[in-house]
């Protein structure tokens, strides 16, 4: 008498996805990660066990909240000048990365994160005209090649993200002016054009925008492309 065995299939682990939101302050992304954070969990797009990670840059661990206050409200006459701001924006995405990122995708799980490299070769290099080359190495230094599955650019222009600001007071980065800020926006259209990220029109209402975004997940977890 010979026993049947039944070979079982392996279970496949659900994969990690990794979503960025980039853009000028005031465009709203605190607003959409907010929004996206509510919907992602009821949206049928997460496996069973799969959770949500809602991370920031700078700012995503103890290291880089710490970094945050220093680069955004820094005491005294602790500013940092322009290549030392890079290099503690690139701390700090190392930092993100090992402890945050990478653990969560390899678990299977979604990471939501509001910036990511994006945004320093937008501020320090378009911005600050620091070398756009050397900050791609220390990109590729802080990131170990770790890139976004999807990257979303709240297009804004200057007129409104200066109005949207109102009286609130400017940290260091916002206090650098409007020409500064003119070069960022120019930066990140060049980075969206360059690097296949998903533009979205952050001028409408919130709902419309977090609409857009919604839509532009559920490609991603459908596979569709970019």
């Amino acid at each position: 008498m010979t026993a049947d065995f039944q070979v079982s299939e392996p279970a496949v682990a659900p994969q990690g996805r990794f979503v960025v939101l980039e853009g000028i302050d005031g465009c709203g992304k605190s607003t959409q990660i907010e929004a996206l954070r509510r919907w992602l969990p009821t949206s049928g797009l997460l496996a069973p066990g799969v959770e949500l990670l809602v991370t920031r840059e700078p700012g995503g661990t103890a290291l880089g909240a710490a970094l945050r206050q220093l680069l955004l409200h820094p005491p005294g006459e602790a500013a940092p000048e322009p290549m030392a701001e890079l290099l503690l924006y690139a701390a700090d995405r190392a930092q993100h990365v090992e402890q945050c990122i990478r653990p969560a995708l390899a678990a299977g799980h979604w990471v939501l994160s509001d910036r990511y490299s994006g945004s320093t070769a937008a501020y320090q290099g378009y911005g600050r005209g620091l070398d756009l080359a050397r900050i791609a190495q220390l990109e590729e230094l802080a990131t170990g090649g770790l890139a976004p599955d999807l990257t979303l650019w709240l297009e804004l222009p200057l007129a409104e993200s200066l109005r949207r600001r109102g009286e609130r007071p400017a940290d260091r980065i916002e206090a650098s002016g409007e020409a500064f800020l003119q070069r960022v926006i120019e930066g990140f259209a060049a980075l969206a054009a360059g690097r296949g990220w998903r533009r979205v029109d952050a001028t409408g209402a919130p709902q419309q925008v977090a609409a857009t975004c919604c839509g532009l997940l559920a490609e991603l977890a459908a596979g569709s492309p970019p």
